[in-house]
């Protein structure tokens, strides 16, 4: 198997709390893989440590066989990043984010108009690649952090909760791009805690909790013949039984006295 992505002993500690545990990550060159979990797992911390984003406490995160921290200008050049709180420059319209970004990356002038031209069709943004990046609506904003993303082409995809607020037809073509990206070869790193969402895209996925993966591999060995939330929920635990003390003044009926 051929890794895009391998940590080892992957640790973030932030004063007395550890929020990434040495984690052993691995994701196949040509997969969609879903990085999942529930929230304050550790998934956001884990991607910005192997994206470069930020340092990790201990441990090493490699990208196509490149080491993050060693090779960082190899591994840059292989990757690329939606980050969950995604910023753009607001001041300039799509088009100019894209050749702006293109001529960052070192890619000739002729090559970057024609990749955001083909982009923003793609992407449904044509007709708005004029416009101010500030009056792009959340779905719109997603699509084009994603096309500068892709522009110069990377080997690896990050995506940190891409779905997140994004409407079904804006979610629709962010979903058919990246699976012709991974149809080319390519990999697609997500993380997500919508379960539904990770069953309908991925082909692997790694299981977070509390800083620690608890199950990785293969979408059907993961899910093991329950549904992968019904996975999920027994590798990470269940609802705590608060019992049924609490709240019985809530609902119809149960209105105080005038």
């Amino acid at each position: 198997m051929t890794e895009a992505v391998r940590t080892h002993g992957l640790f973030k500690r932030y004063g007395p709390q550890i929020a990434v545990a040495g984690i052993d990550l691995v994701v196949p060159a040509g997969s969609f893989a879903g990085l999942v979990g529930p929230n304050g797992a550790g998934k956001t911390t884990s991607l910005s440590m192997i994206t470069g984003l930020l340092r990790p406490d201990g441990g090493q995160a490699e990208i196509d066989g490149f080491d993050v921290w060693r090779d960082p200008v190899e591994v840059k050049a292989r990757i690329g990043v939606l980050p969950e709180g995604l910023r753009l420059f607001e001041r300039l319209s799509g088009r100019e984010l894209l050749l702006y970004n293109g001529r960052l990356r070192g890619i000739p002038k002729a090559d970057v108009e024609q990749r955001a031209g083909e982009l923003l069709r793609v992407m449904d943004l044509a007709d708005a690649a004029d416009k101010l990046v500030v009056d792009y609506s959340t779905g719109m904003r997603k699509k084009i952090g994603l096309a500068a993303a892709l522009l110069h082409n990377p080997s690896v995809l990050f995506l940190d909760e891409p779905f997140e607020g994004v409407d079904p037809v804006s979610a629709n073509t962010l979903t058919e791009v990246l699976w012709r990206y991974t149809a080319s070869g390519s990999t697609v790193i997500f993380s997500s805690h919508v379960m539904d969402l990770v069953e309908r895209l991925c082909d692997w996925v790694s299981v977070m909790s509390a800083g620690h993966i608890v199950a990785q591999g293969p979408l059907e060995k993961v899910r093991a013949g329950r549904s992968l939330n019904q996975a999920f929920l027994e590798l990470v635990g269940g609802p705590r039984d608060n019992g049924d003390s609490g709240l019985t003044w809530l609902g119809r009926g149960k209105q105080e006295p005038a």
